[in-house]
């Protein structure tokens, strides 16, 4: 018996031209032209408080990921049993597909790693930011737009431990819902709890570029950008399972140091994992927060390990 693995996801996305050109009655229009109207909608409907759109009006453009495996102790917590003495093993950071992936095969195959995992005995704790809130809802729509199964969603578990359960956070850790208490604190951006805890945040796109950068055909950049928002992810859940006692300050800093060497041996590969250790180098430079949080010892962690781009 072994905690589940981890696996850290993030979308990135466009606005829907076709359901968006069907729900305005614009079918035909050039895609910015659409995109437009979408906004002036949303911005209505919400009364001028947001011109964001609602889920089922986003098209996915990229799904990034951490896979993570570890190990640990189990502990008894009532009628239940609880993790503690977590090791985090890094394995390594990738996006489904390739750049020319269409939304259906993206979306398909994010379920279909779930269900494989499943199947295997080894069913992943899903590690977002926001991603109860939106980025599985728009997975949802997305398969229901394109007639995919996600079964592994709704079947797996039991009526109180599954994926969509809110509070089932060794299921489905949303930090955003962790960090701010399931919305009884303030819900930070990620990138203010990132520079709590020393993790980079955005480095050189921010989700304000996704569109723009789809547009002038860049799917690279996009699923570069995604990886590192990943990581930025995993770093802070890194800090949050040391609040719960599923691991150590000793264990904290070795999974920082593995990160960082995963990042080191790719980082000749893969611009943009050098130019995020890096900016992560210049945070945890600026750091206030003393031994336990800041500069992590040399990895003795050498062996890349297992590519989750084989898993999906």
């Amino acid at each position: 018996m072994s905690p589940p693995p981890l696996f850290v996801f993030d979308i990135e996305t466009v606005a829907d031209p076709v359901a968006g050109g069907r729900l305005l009655e614009m079918q035909g229009a050039p895609e910015a032209e659409i995109g437009e109207a979408l906004r002036a909608y949303h911005l209505e409907r919400s009364g001028g408080k947001s011109d964001f759109l609602r889920q089922p009006f986003w098209r996915v453009v990229a799904i990034s990921y951490c896979y993570v495996e570890v190990t640990g102790t189990p502990t008894p917590w009532g009628r239940d049993t609880v993790w503690g003495e977590c090791e985090y093993a890094l394995k390594g950071v990738a996006s489904i597909g390739s750049e020319a992936s269409s939304e259906r095969e993206l979306v398909h195959s994010f379920f279909a790693f779930l269900e494989r995992k499943l199947a295997e005995g080894r069913r992943p704790c899903l590690v977002s930011w926001n991603g109860r809130g939106f980025d599985l809802p728009v997975l949802r729509y997305r398969a229901m737009l394109h007639g995919l199964s996600a079964a592994s969603l709704f079947r797996a578990g039991d009526r109180w431990a599954n994926y969509n359960s809110r509070y089932s956070l060794d299921w489905h850790c949303d930090l955003l819902e962790a960090t701010s208490e399931f919305g009884a604190a303030a819900r930070c951006r990620m990138d203010e709890v990132a520079a709590l805890v020393g993790a980079p945040g955005k480095v050189g796109v921010d989700g304000s570029q996704v569109d723009a950068l789809y547009r002038a055909g860049n799917v690279a950049a996009i699923r570069s950008y995604c990886e590192t928002d990943v990581v930025n992810t995993y770093l802070i859940y890194l800090r949050w399972a040391l609040l719960p006692g599923q691991t150590t300050p000793e264990g904290l800093a070795r999974a920082e140091a593995d990160a960082e060497a995963y990042l080191t041996r790719e980082e000749e590969a893969r611009p943009h994992l050098a130019e995020f250790r890096t900016a992560w180098e210049r945070a945890r430079g600026n750091s206030t927060t003393g031994e336990e949080g800041g500069e992590n010892p040399p990895s003795q962690i050498e062996t890349p390990g297992e590519t989750p781009a084989e898993e999906a």
